[in-house]
């Protein structure tokens, strides 16, 4: 499958460089999946939308200061990390700017320099492509104090503006650190549009997919199935799982929050047989995925997504294109760049329906 079947026109305009000032205040694209059918709404009308006994899954990851600019202890040359995962001993994989003068051995300093050390050094262990880098750190005190101090949210780099306040780029209900990137769907709620989600009888659950080079490193390939995905760390608790297995049993529908939600249920869904049919369950399960959903691809989990609008060719737009058909996302792209919708992490939303 070509990847340009996933290209469109979007003008430079459209992309939202910072968030509106009430998380609910954004527009909403209705795309009835089954039919092709589009409205333009706004988010709140997304409770129109949901019935009782829906279920709404969220993806409860916090996002972490995660980019770094120092310096190269010999030169004094500026260099930049994007720390990705934690690999445990204070090593992390990271993206390395610029990454071909950041080779194997070099050491990297970050904040200002107290008795001729600095709070955080690296030394450059290993090298990957595309700027990837295994890392590992040299501090006293508490790694994550120092970070907070040092790092920065990590903005993708489409948004030119710096963000006044941290707490925009991340969900109202971030729970468990490790994302270097948000699960942006989510950034369009607030606690008081969530609780009036629950008086209707709209139920909610929590995974957590923590957010990293899988979710935004573009599509190198010609072909959609050239293409590798890079695995990130879940986890779907046992209340979630059985949120879940209830919902499906009593006929409701499981709504995902954000591509990342999707690709955790996706992960964990197992097929069985009930009563010689084929059905769908969900255990507690963990550990590390790197699954890829495009068209051709059975969605076994998802009745429902919640997203945001997304890269050309990117492996999110293949996603919502193998739950809605790759014919009705284009015609919703085309309408949601006439009718200017704002796009990507500051933008505006999505359901398919």
């Amino acid at each position: 499958m070509d990847v340009n079947l996933f290209d469109f026109d979007l003008p430079e305009e459209l992309i939202a460089q910072t968030p509106l000032l009430e998380r609910t205040g954004s527009r909403l694209l209705a795309l009835n999946k089954r039919t092709g059918e589009i409205g333009h709404c706004r988010f709140e009308d997304m409770a129109d939308f949901l019935r009782p006994g829906d279920l709404l899954v969220l993806n409860d990851t916090k996002v972490i200061p995660a980019r770094l600019y120092g310096h190269k202890a010999d030169t004094g040359a500026k260099a930049e990390l994007l720390l990705l995962k934690s690999l445990g001993e204070d090593r992390w994989e990271a993206l390395a700017k610029p990454g071909k003068r950041l080779r194997k051995g070099a050491v990297l300093h970050f904040g200002q320099e107290e008795n001729g050390k600095p709070p955080l050094a690296a030394v450059i262990e290993e090298e990957g492509e595309m700027g990837a880098r295994i890392i590992r750190f040299h501090y006293t005190g508490i790694f994550n104090e120092i970070l907070d101090r040092l790092g920065e949210m990590p903005l993708p780099p489409y948004i030119k503006e710096q963000l006044e306040d941290r707490d925009r780029y991340q969900t109202v209900y971030a729970r468990h650190e490790g994302s270097a990137a948000a699960p942006t769907a989510g950034l369009h709620f607030t606690r008081e549009f969530l609780d009036r989600l629950q008086r209707q009888g709209v139920q909610i659950a929590t995974v957590t997919l923590h957010v990293g080079l899988g979710t935004f490193r573009p599509v190198s390939a010609d072909t959609v199935e050239g293409h590798a995905m890079h695995a990130e760390y879940y986890e779907l608790p046992e209340a979630a799982a059985a949120a879940i297995n209830a919902a499906k049993a009593a006929g409701g529908r499981v709504v995902a929050v954000g591509t990342t939600s999707a690709r955790t249920l996706e992960t964990a869904a197992r097929r069985f047989k009930r009563e010689g049919e084929e059905a769908i369950r969900f255990e507690a399960c963990s550990g590390w995925t790197d699954i890829f959903i495009y068209p051709g691809v059975t969605v076994l989990a998802v009745d429902a997504l919640l997203t945001n609008f997304h890269l050309p060719k990117s492996t999110l737009v293949m996603l919502v294109s193998a739950i809605a058909g790759r014919e009705h996302i284009m015609e919703a792209y085309r309408q949601a760049v006439e009718e200017r919708y704002r796009f990507f992490s500051f933008g505006d939303a999505m359901f398919i329906y």
